[in-house]
């Protein structure tokens, strides 16, 4: 049961980061390294392969061992931060707004804090 419960979170997670691939709001990399996770309780092998992806087996690795993002990932998350504040900003009244001001502010901070890879 438990084994099921993170085999199918980890395909979730494998389909929302390849739909980011594609999608410039829809972050990949933070959904692989959730997938990496959820294989490595459900799925050795599964595991494996994303370890050795050419991609984004570095960046899970380096998450892993230092908890690092690399620059270049932090200027994307934080590009798409200041879009969606942008966006927000733009559609939605206040108070409604401040909402996606705060969480950019919050999880903006956190990023650039992390160490780079």
């Amino acid at each position: 049961m438990k084994r099921g419960f993170y085999l199918g979170c980890g395909f979730l997670s494998l389909a929302l980061g390849a739909i980011g691939a594609f999608l410039p709001l829809l972050p990949t990399v933070p959904f692989m390294i959730l997938a990496a996770f959820c294989f490595a309780r459900s799925s050795p092998a599964l595991e494996a392969r994303l370890l050795e992806h050419r991609h984004f087996g570095q960046h899970i690795r380096n998450w892993r061992e230092k908890g690092a993002v690399s620059r270049k990932g932090k200027k994307a998350a934080l590009a798409a931060f200041a879009f969606s504040v942008v966006l927000a900003l733009a559609f939605s009244p206040l108070p409604w707004c401040l909402i996606p001001v705060a969480a950019a502010l919050v999880g903006g901070t956190w990023i650039w804090t992390r160490p780079e890879a």
